[in-house]
């Protein structure tokens, strides 16, 4: 029996619209070279934005809440696409990298160069991928896509916050 992602790849059928939206960050990650380093610094563009308008004592409590989202969206979203492209982890799916930017600038204060700091720290532990965040990309489908960027979000969260909390980052 064929199942859902045989039947789209049999006959080329796209992704759900919402799916697609959501996976390519309403299409940053169809953005060149390096879409998931466009995805981040959307993020943080993004998130700099928001920040704007939320007090800050509620800030750590809304960047967890839109992590939460990003995650709990993203998961079924990088499924529907990557069974539509008939890829395991396309590069064009850059949610996982919004949600683990954003675990990654959980808690630290709004300014350029924690947001800098944060996006460096994030991008690092995304690419070089340290134990046991690259296990975590066999997992199957979205879940797999998606839990490797939030690993290495909370390997770059845990840095910041030793930084911030030691005062490493000048003010």
């Amino acid at each position: 029996m064929k199942t859902d992602a045989n039947v789209r790849r049999a006959v080329g059928l796209p992704a759900p619209l919402w799916a697609t939206l959501s996976a390519t960050f309403f299409g940053v990650g169809r953005l060149r070279p390096g879409p998931g380093t466009w995805g981040s610094l959307a993020t943080v563009l993004l998130w700099w934005a928001l920040s704007r308008w939320i007090n800050p004592n509620e800030q750590t409590i809304a960047a967890i809440a839109l992590a939460a989202l990003v995650t709990i969206i993203g998961i079924p979203a990088a499924t529907r696409v990557a069974r539509a492209s008939g890829l395991r982890d396309p590069q064009f799916v850059v949610i996982d990298e919004v949600a683990g930017q954003l675990i990654t600038l959980i808690a630290v204060p709004v300014s350029w160069k924690s947001l800098l700091l944060g996006f460096i720290l994030f991008r690092g532990f995304d690419i070089v991928k340290p134990p046991p965040v690259r296990q975590l990309e066999k997992l199957p489908e979205g879940l797999g896509i998606v839990v490797d960027d939030v690993g290495a979000g909370l390997y770059a969260l845990a840095i910041m916050q030793i930084v911030l909390h030691f005062g490493f980052l000048p003010k």
